[in-house]
């Protein structure tokens, strides 16, 4: 679950509702309130190190693991990326997911290199700098291979950029998913998420393109819409999902 689902409710409501959606990982983004308890703290690299533990025992209390960490800025100012890693690493988070800039890239690989934390490349709609996956794989040219794409089907989609050849195209790139249906195609912002297999999506054809590749990561379930109860359509989601690694195993 990318908590940004639930952004009209604290970090700590949206761990508990992932965790009634029967699912275990969550992926964070900064800046979204931490709980009624902790007043105005917010989840982000820059938290007070004291409310950490309180977060981890949240967590732990629910079965959620925190697995991604984005969408993060990364910039050349080398303290403020190295406050993305360090709070990475305190929370035994495992992919940070951002949208770097071309600049920071020698910076962003030796961090990665020096924490052994992956940076997923994530592609915001067009005209947003990452929104074609060409522009991800020129960044990944060169570069570790813990360098990747956070690939997010419904900006693609929203792009006018068919998923499936992106996912294609980024083979042994792909770090981390949004994973997201739609109701039209190529609409940019003049659309919203759908249950998976209700919008205009083949995400089965997606998610098998991913178990073709061989892809072992986190799929972070991301529905932008009925933001005040969203609970029964993310549901569908995961029945959707459950119900084609059923009928796909073995």
């Amino acid at each position: 679950m990318q908590a940004y689902t639930f952004r009209l409710f604290t970090f700590f409501e949206a761990i508990d509702k992932t965790a009634s959606l029967g699912l275990h990982t969550i992926e964070s983004y900064p800046g979204q309130t931490l709980s009624a308890e902790h007043g105005d703290a917010t989840i982000q690299h820059h938290m007070d190190a004291e409310l950490i533990p309180a977060v981890k025992a949240k967590l732990a209390g629910a079965g959620v693991t925190l697995a991604c960490y984005g969408v993060v800025g990364l910039g050349t100012d080398e303290a403020e990326a190295r406050a993305v890693f360090e709070f990475a690493k305190a929370m035994g988070i495992e992919t940070v997911v951002s949208e770097p800039d071309e600049a920071a890239f020698d910076l962003v690989e030796k961090l990665i290199e020096e924490y052994g934390i992956p940076v997923a490349i994530h592609n915001h709609p067009k005209p947003s700098h990452y929104w074609n996956p060409d522009t991800v794989l020129t960044a990944c040219e060169g570069r570790s291979p813990m360098i990747g794409s956070c690939a997010d089907t419904g900006h693609w989609m929203r792009s006018g950029v068919d998923p499936l050849e992106a996912l294609q195209k980024l083979e042994g790139r792909i770090r981390s998913v949004h994973l997201k249906d739609l109701d039209k195609f190529g609409a940019g912002m003049d659309c919203h998420d759908m249950p998976f297999g209700r919008g205009v999506g083949d995400v089965k054809a997606w998610l098998l393109e991913l178990r073709r590749q061989g892809v072992r990561t986190v799929l972070s379930m991301e529905y932008e819409h009925k933001w005040e109860n969203s609970l029964p359509e993310l549901a569908e989601c995961v029945r959707f999902v459950e119900q084609l690694a059923k009928e796909t195993a073995g």
